[in-house]
């Protein structure tokens, strides 16, 4: 569902679960999808022995890629302006992962209402993984 301006306040806060038990295949497909055969996300021996890891690895873009979900089922893709994040903390297979973004600021801007939103996601253990921010558009 789409928010309108109308239905948003400042301190509004959106959480979804984005993945239950994080599986390797996730990762073997995201590799797959986006070309990155690093082998810190698909070769445990590497990890361990070449890494000092205790084994592979989430992609950061996944981690992020699934977290804008938060923002995108709110107010679409198409308007979404603004995406930055910063990973705070390695994604593990058999990870949960909860996604929250907090509404800082709602402003106008050359004619469009904009909603400023802080962005965090966190594993079962309540530790941040990633952090940052972003910025859609809301219709009024």
């Amino acid at each position: 569902m789409r928010l309108k301006a109308s239905q948003i306040s400042v301190g509004d806060t959106f959480e979804d679960i984005l993945v239950e038990d994080l599986k390797r295949t996730q990762l073997v497909m995201y590799s797959g999808t986006s070309g990155d055969y690093n082998p810190l996300h698909t070769d445990d021996i590497y990890c361990r022995e070449a890494a000092g890891y205790p084994g592979v690895f989430a992609h950061g873009m996944l981690t992020m890629g699934m977290t804008g979900r938060v923002v995108t089922d709110r107010f679409g893709a198409e308007n979404v302006k603004k995406y930055g994040v910063r990973f705070t903390n390695q994604v593990w297979p058999g990870d949960d992962l909860k996604g929250k973004a907090v509404v800082d600021a709602i402003r106008q801007e050359n004619g469009e209402t904009l909603i400023d939103m802080t962005i965090t996601t966190t594993n079962q253990k309540g530790d941040v993984v990633l952090s940052g921010y972003a910025t859609a558009r809301a219709e009024k």
